[in-house]
């Protein structure tokens, strides 16, 4: 098969991440030749610095990449063969609302999960699909991968709301997978993790090695282990995991240990966001050295473990047609019983040239339904009220989240976050 010359558009590459997706493509060469990054941000210091050090990793490529810098949208959708968005609105201080404001009404603060996140794609709704529409008239034929958070609800409004080709990322499902292969102690390629939900409400079912199922003893391994915390994302006790018979991950603390982690939240001196602005300035001034020409040790401390693995294997499973799987957020379209077929899932997926097609999860086990259809509600409110524009669709969504126990709180949290929001957040 002939292999054809790339070009990737980044929108959002002013992200401290953009190095880690540009490895990701300069280790998987053999599978995708690329000629041309173009890389766009609004932000033109964090454009220069960080695409600066994308131009020096280009230079270690086998041959020849191009690295165009813009601040135009179109010009990074323009001829794109694959645009990936990882871009923020707001930026990190709004992050940062995001976490604090709800804690104020004793909520959940959190950057993707409850009011936060509601915020967020508010804010974040009406910019993707700006990239939609720019993309049906500049690049029809180029596949979306989205990374923006929360990146199930972002790829549901493009993917309700535009003719675009899409696929959502994660990369917690990959960390998880990757972290459960080392407790085991196996090869991450020969374990399969039987993985459904939604975006950040993802529960493990079964886990096989080599297509023999390992479940019980190594579910049992995982309980037992005392790197719990660290594989699933939060030390869930052993009894709750052992009666509930599947795995949650991590943001599902939120859910399963509402009142300890909100405690946690208000307990800390400073919010993630202002931690990782601290994190981010670091980071930039090493991306600043001329001599650097790969991403740094410290962009660990960033978050994000394996987020070129996924972004760019999904890539190369479309481009040559691999039929891998890969876990990836896509329309349900019958794959999980009781959601609505265009409501995105994260489910394990075959991934080819015609796209993602999710596999067959089932029924819903009864332990779960409830919150699963409870949030699979908000988050298809949630994009109506962010790609119309409507208040009221954005109050009934905003009730509909499990964290919210009083519509009187909500409208009240609702008038704030609009206020805090602009002029990211235009509702009528």
């Amino acid at each position: 098969m002939m292999v054809r010359d790339l070009t990737i558009g980044v929108i959002g590459a002013g992200s401290t991440y953009s190095p880690e997706l540009i490895d990701g493509f300069l280790k998987r060469q053999d599978e995708l030749s690329v000629k041309r990054f173009v890389l766009m941000d609004i932000d033109e210091t964090k454009l220069e610095i960080v695409g600066g050090l994308v131009e020096r990793i280009a230079l270690t490529f086998d041959k020849k990449v191009e690295v165009v810098k813009t601040m135009r949208m179109e010009e990074a959708v323009d001829g794109a063969d694959y645009v990936v968005t990882q871009f923020r609105v707001g930026r990190l201080p709004a992050r940062a609302r995001d976490e604090k404001i709800p804690l104020k009404y004793d909520l959940i603060g959190q950057e993707t999960t409850g009011p936060g996140g509601f915020a967020k794609a508010l804010r974040t709704i009406p910019e993707i699909l700006k990239i939609a529409r720019a993309m049906e008239k500049y690049s029809p034929d180029s596949w979306l991968i989205n990374f923006t958070n929360p990146s199930g609800i972002v790829t549901e409004a493009v993917n309700k709301y535009s003719d675009v080709k899409v696929i959502g990322l994660c990369n917690q499902p990959i960390t998880t997978h990757n972290y459960i292969a080392e407790e085991l102690g196996v090869p991450s390629e020969d374990l399969y993790m039987d993985y459904f939900g939604l975006n950040h409400l993802g529960w493990i079912r079964r886990l096989l090695l080599n297509g023999q199922d390992i479940t019980a003893e190594a579910f049992d391994k995982i309980i037992n282990s005392p790197r719990l915390d660290h594989i699933l994302g939060y030390h869930f006790t052993k009894d709750f995991l052992k009666a509930l018979g599947l795995l949650p991950t991590g943001y599902l603390q939120y859910y399963y240990h509402t009142e300890e982690s909100l405690a946690k939240l208000k307990s800390q001196p400073r919010c993630r966001a202002e931690a990782v602005m601290e994190i981010e300035e670091q980071i930039l001034e090493l991306y600043k050295d001329p001599s650097l020409n790969e991403k740094p040790k410290m962009l660990e401390k960033r978050g994000g473990a394996w987020y070129s693995d996924a972004a760019v294997a999904v890539m190369s499973a479309i481009e040559n047609d691999k039929k891998e799987l890969h876990i990836v957020n896509v329309p349900n379209n019958g794959a999980i019983d009781g959601l609505p077929r265009d409501s995105i899932i994260e489910v394990p997926a075959v991934v080819g040239k015609q796209g993602a097609v999710p596999l067959v999860v089932g029924e819903i086990p009864m332990g779960i339904r409830g919150l699963l259809q409870h949030v699979d509600a908000y988050e298809n409110l949630t994009v109506k009220a962010g790609a119309e524009g409507c208040k009221a669709t954005a109050l009934v969504a905003l009730c509909s989240h499990p964290f919210i126990k009083s519509t009187d709180v909500a409208q009240r949290l609702l008038d704030e976050l609009i206020t805090a929001n602009q002029p990211y957040i235009q509702l009528s």
